[in-house]
């Protein structure tokens, strides 16, 4: 989902490293240097810098492609957002059944409660909450875990709890659409009603293309580094529980979002958790994947500062994707 509206082994290239548990042999070098010209190719196809994190759970081995600079995460931070509530349902702050009213005034564009739940009385439980902000990336359901969890503070100190350190969740997805589209302080989806077609068609075209402001912002923003590092403390059930990493990785198994990026190219029948974002000159998809002998990798990808068009960006995510996949999938 948009969150516009519809919405070390010594061989290296560039700033593209691979990291090793142990020390490679010489056809796994070989093996290297073609993955890196590979990720190479992909950033070249993306329009913009590219960013990639990627390690193999078994192993400890790791590649890496602009690791260390910072990308806006658009809705990758709804991963955050989810981990802030759980951890509160696990405290017995909160609980999934439990039932949240979702007034109007807190409504923000988004394809499933404010397109479809048009008519006042609107109330979901926690779990179909989180259900549709990582599915569906609905960003009124994002809006409203936060309110109920100790609001973007509560993600950061959440991530921080984790020893999460180069990420950060700082507004709100309200907050970001006034601060991307220079929208006054009012209601999102009052404003949004308000705009006529050729208002609504300048604010589509203006939510694909790069926002020097936006991204110059270090809000809301991770490194690829810590992303992945956050995927790997809740794919080792470090995060969260053992009930609620089940249940989180379950719902982000069933992500509806982003078919043309980590699991584009990979073979058919992959098995994927994952979550995308998309706004300005980014598209973002990070994720936990299942090689075919059960090992698992995560990887996070991400591409900033592109005046491509979305689909160019996303294919350049599956170049990447799929790169990163032969690599593990040949290191046995």
């Amino acid at each position: 989902m948009m969150m516009f509206r519809k919405a070390i082994c010594g061989v290296m290239l560039a700033v593209i490293s691979v990291v090793a548990a142990t020390p490679l042999l010489a056809e796994e070098s070989a093996a290297t240097v073609h993955l890196q010209e590979r990720l190479k190719v992909a950033e070249e196809h993306s329009g913009g810098v590219l960013g990639v994190a990627a390690r193999e759970l078994d192993s400890g081995e790791e590649i890496f492609l602009n690791e260390k600079q910072r990308f806006p995460m658009a809705s990758t931070y709804k991963i955050a957002v989810a981990g802030a509530v759980l951890s509160r349902v696990e405290t017995g702050e909160l609980s999934l059944a439990q039932m949240v009213d979702v007034p109007r005034e807190m409504y923000v564009p988004s394809d499933i409660i404010a397109a479809r739940l048009i008519h006042s009385g609107v109330a979901l439980s926690v779990a179909n909450l989180i259900e549709l902000m990582l599915t569906e990336s609905d960003n009124t359901a994002t809006d409203m875990l936060m309110s109920i969890s100790g609001g973007p503070e509560g993600a950061t100190a959440w991530l921080r709890e984790k020893g999460v350190k180069e990420q950060r969740v700082d507004r709100t997805v309200a907050e970001i659409y006034r601060d991307f589209f220079g929208l006054p302080d009012e209601p999102v989806i009052d404003l949004f009603d308000a705009m006529d077609a050729e208002e609504l068609a300048a604010i589509d075209r203006a939510g694909g293309l790069p926002n020097a402001a936006y991204d110059a912002s270090p809000k809301d923003t991770t490194t690829p580094r810590a992303m992945a590092a956050l995927l790997k403390t809740i794919a080792e059930e470090k995060a969260l529980s053992e009930e609620h990493t089940e249940f989180l990785l379950g719902v982000m198994a069933r992500c509806r979002t982003g078919e043309g990026r980590l699991k584009a190219q990979l073979p058919e029948g992959a098995r994927v958790a994952h979550k995308t974002g998309t706004i300005g000159g980014s598209v973002n998809d990070v994720g936990i994947v299942t090689l075919p002998d059960g090992r698992r990798f995560v990887i996070a990808a991400y591409i900033k500062q592109s005046a491509a068009d979305i689909p160019a960006r996303e294919a350049a995510i599956a170049e990447a994707a799929r790169a990163v996949y032969d690599y593990f999938a040949g290191a046995q």
